[in-house]
C-alpha cells in the first residue's frame, strides 16, 4: 500500500522500478526492512565516491543471529535487536536460516542466540549453519568479537548444548569472546537482560571508532506486530473445553475453543498458542501445610511481596519439578533417597521430570524457610499448544487440542498445570492469559497446488486440522495425505467426524489410520508409512512436502527411521544417502517438525 501511494507522488522512480522495490520487499519483517533503509541511506550519502558494495563492507555493524525451535530465542533476539537500537548501535538481526554461513569471515562483531532442540541437537533452521561452522570449511575468525545466549531446559541431559557448540567453535576458529557465554534454563528472563546489557556495553565500546552506516526508519502501513506477546499476555476467554475421547478411553483429550475478543490477534495455521496458567489452589494448600507454614506468610517473587499462597499459585512451578529443586530438598531434608538419586545424573532427571513438587516433598519432611523454598522454585512458565484452527475459518476464536496429564502417584492422582488449568479446573468464561508464538518452521507450502503429507498421532493431529481449514479457505488444489494413529479406533479417534467430512468432500485425498490396540499385534503410524512405500516416495518425488508433530522421544524418530527405509528401498540408495535426502527436503522447508 505504501509503495503504491509512493508511486502516485512525484517519485524519482519509474512505474516498474517501483514495482520491482514492491517484489523485493513484500516478505521482509520490520527488522528487515529497516535494516535495508538503512542500507541504502548509506549509498545515498556516499554517492560517487564509493561503490555500495565497498560501502557496505566498510561500514562496521554488529549482527545478531538467532536459531529458534519455538520462538523463545527469537524473541530474545528481538529484544537484543530493540536494546542495540536504542544504543544507537548499527545492528542486523537475521535467521540462522537466511544467514549466510559464508559472510562470517566478513563479520567483525556476531551475537548468537541459539536454543537447542531434543537431545543436543541444533534447531532445524540451524542444522546447516551448525554443520558449516564445525566442517574444514570453516573460516579462520580472528577478527570476530563475539559472545553467546544458550537456551535450554535442563531436565535435558544435553542442556544448553547448541550454544555451547557454537561458543566453542567461534573460540577455535580464532574469534574472541566479548562476554562469557551464559547458559539460560527455562526461566531466562534475567539472565537474558543481564547478559544484553553486558554483551551490549561491551560491543558499543569496540564499534565506537568504527565507521558505522546511518540507519533510517521507514514508515510502514499494516506491518506492526500485535502488541500482545509473552510478557504482555492477552486476558481472553474460555469458551469451551469439551471431551473428545470416549468413556472408556484411557486417556482425557480436551478440544478447547479459546475468544481472542476485540484482540486484533492474529495467527497462521502452524503457529502455537501460549498459555499462562494458575496452580491449583488446593495443591497450593497441601504444599504450605507439608512445610508447615501459613499461606498469608509474605514472600518475595522477583522482588514483589506476595503471600506465600499467592505466590505458589500464580508465580511458580508445582507441577514440574527441576533437580536443582530435587537437589536442594535432599540438602535440607537429609533424605538417603535423595541423596542417593542426586548422586547419578542420570537418576536425578529422570526423576526429576516424573515428580511434581508435592512428591518431592513427601520423601521426607524438613524445616525450611518459606523465602528459601520459593527461592529454591522455578517460576512459572506459559505451556505452547500447536494451534488447531485456521483463522479463516473460525475468525476471533482460536481451538486447541490439549491432552489433560494425569496420572496416579502412589494414592495420590496427580493433574498437569496447564492442561489441569484448561482441561479440569477453568469453567466456561474463564479468563486465560494467551500469546501466539509464531512458528516460520511449520508451514504450509506458498503453493497452494502443492502436496502435503501430515503425519500427526494423538495430540499431534491439532496443526493439521488448521492446516485443513486453511486449505478449504483458500481453495488450495494440492493433494492431502493425514496419517493419524491413537490406541482404539472408537474411543480415540480425534476429530472423526471432521476428517471424514474432507475424504468425502474430496479435500483429504487420502487417510490412513493405525489404532495400536485394536488388534494383537501394535500397530503404529511408521507401519502405515512402510505399507504405503511406494507412494510416498512417488509423493515426495512430485515436491510434496512432509509435516511431523507429536512426541519427539520416540514417535518421530520411528517416523524418520521408516522414512530412511522407504528412501532405501524405493529410491535405490544407501542409508547415508536417505538421510542427505532428508536433509535436502528439511533445507528446502519440505520436510518439518513440531515435536515435544
Amino acid at each position: 500500500m505504501l509503495l503504491k501511494e509512493l508511486s502516485s507522488l512525484a517519485s524519482p522512480l519509474s512505474e516498474q522500478q517501483v514495482q520491482l522495490l514492491q517484489q523485493a520487499t513484500a516478505e521482509l519483517s520490520v527488522t528487515q526492512l529497516a535494516w535495508v533503509s538503512g542500507y541504502l541511506a548509506g549509498i545515498g550519502q556516499t554517492a560517487g565516491l564509493q561503490a555500495p558494495q565497498a560501502q557496505a563492507q566498510a561500514a562496521a555493524k554488529l549482527t545478531i543471529v538467532y536459531a529458534s525451535q519455538t520462538g523463545n530465542a527469537k524473541g530474545v533476539a528481538e529484544e537484543l535487536h530493540s536494546a542495540a537500537v536504542a544504543k544507537d548501535i548499527n545492528a542486523e538481526l537475521v535467521n540462522v536460516a537466511d544467514y549466510k554461513a559464508k559472510s562470517l569471515k566478513n563479520e567483525t562483531h556476531l551475537l548468537i542466540v541459539a536454543s537447542t532442540n531434543g537431545e543436543g541437537e541444533p534447531p532445524d533452521d540451524a542444522i546447516e549453519f551448525h554443520e558449516f561452522l564445525f566442517s574444514k570449511k570453516a573460516p579462520k575468525l580472528d577478527k570476530l568479537h563475539y559472545s553467546v545466549l544458550a537456551l535450554g531446559d535442563s531436565s535435558y541431559e544435553f542442556f544448553c548444548q547448541t550454544g555451547k557448540d557454537f561458543d566453542q567453535r567461534l573460540a577455535e576458529l580464532g574469534a574472541q569472546r566479548v562476554c562469557e557465554r551464559i547458559d539460560c534454563d527455562v526461566d531466562y528472563d534475567k539472565a537474558a537482560a543481564d547478559w544484553t546489557d553486558k554483551a551490549l556495553s561491551e560491543i558499543q565500546q569496540t564499534l565506537a571508532s568504527a565507521p558505522s552506516a546511518s540507519v533510517v526508519s521507514l514508515p510502514l502501513a499494516g506491518t506492526a506486530s500485535s502488541q500482545y506477546n509473552k510478557k504482555n499476555p492477552y486476558a481472553a476467554s474460555l469458551s469451551v473445553s469439551q471431551k473428545i475421547t470416549g468413556r472408556d478411553s484411557a486417556k482425557d483429550v480436551r478440544h478447547v475453543e479459546i475468544d481472542l475478543g476485540d484482540s486484533g490477534i492474529q495467527y497462521q495455521a502452524g503457529d502455537a498458542l501460549g498459555v499462562w496458567f494458575e496452580n491449583d489452589r488446593e495443591l497450593a494448600s497441601q504444599i504450605i501445610a507439608r512445610l508447615g507454614l501459613s499461606e498469608d506468610e509474605s514472600v518475595l517473587v522477583d522482588e514483589q511481596p506476595l503471600s506465600l499462597l499467592d505466590a505458589l499459585v500464580e508465580k511458580l512451578e508445582l507441577t514440574q519439578s527441576s533437580a536443582s529443586f530435587v537437589q536442594a530438598w535432599a540438602q535440607w531434608s537429609g533424605s538417603k533417597k535423595l541423596q542417593a538419586i542426586v548422586a547419578d545424573k542420570d537418576k536425578l532427571r529422570e526423576y526429576a521430570a516424573n515428580h511434581q513438587v508435592i512428591d518431592v516433598l513427601l520423601e521426607k519432611k524438613a524445616k525450611v524457610a518459606a523465602q528459601d523454598f520459593v527461592d529454591a522454585l522455578r517460576k512459572l512458565t506459559p505451556r505452547l499448544y500447536s494451534i488447531a484452527s485456521a483463522q479463516a475459518e473460525v475468525e476471533e476464536e482460536v481451538h486447541l487440542t490439549v491432552g489433560v496429564v494425569r496420572y496416579q502417584q502412589g494414592d495420590e492422582q496427580r493433574l498437569g498445570g496447564a492442561s489441569g488449568f484448561l482441561g479440569a479446573r477453568a469453567e466456561e468464561g474463564a479468563s486465560v492469559k494467551v500469546f501466539v508464538e509464531h512458528n516460520d518452521n511449520f508451514r504450509l507450502p506458498s503453493n497452494p497446488d502443492t502436496p502435503v503429507i501430515m503425519i500427526g498421532p494423538g495430540t499431534g493431529i491439532a496443526p493439521f486440522r488448521a492446516f485443513m481449514q486453511q486449505r478449504d479457505a483458500s481453495d488450495a488444489e494440492g493433494k492431502n495425505w493425514l496419517f493419524f494413529g491413537d490406541q482404539t479406533f472408537t474411543q480415540d479417534f480425534l476429530y472423526q467426524t471432521e476428517w471424514q467430512g474432507y475424504l468425502k468432500s474430496g479435500l483429504l485425498t487420502k487417510l490412513d489410520v493405525a489404532f495400536s490396540r485394536d488388534q494383537a499385534e501394535k500397530i503404529y503410524v511408521q507401519d502405515r508409512l512402510k505399507e504405503n512405500a511406494a507412494e510416498v516416495y512417488q509423493w515426495l518425488e512430485e515436491g510434496a512436502h512432509l509435516y511431523i508433530c507429536g512426541d519427539a522421544n520416540r514417535m518421530a524418530k520411528d517416523v524418520h527411521q521408516a522414512l530412511i527405509e522407504i528412501i532405501v528401498e524405493q529410491g535405490k540408495q544407501s542409508p547415508d544417502q536417505a538421510e542427505e535426502y532428508l536433509k535436502q527436503l528439511r533445507s528446502a522447508k519440505r520436510y518439518q517438525k513440531d515435536v515435544y
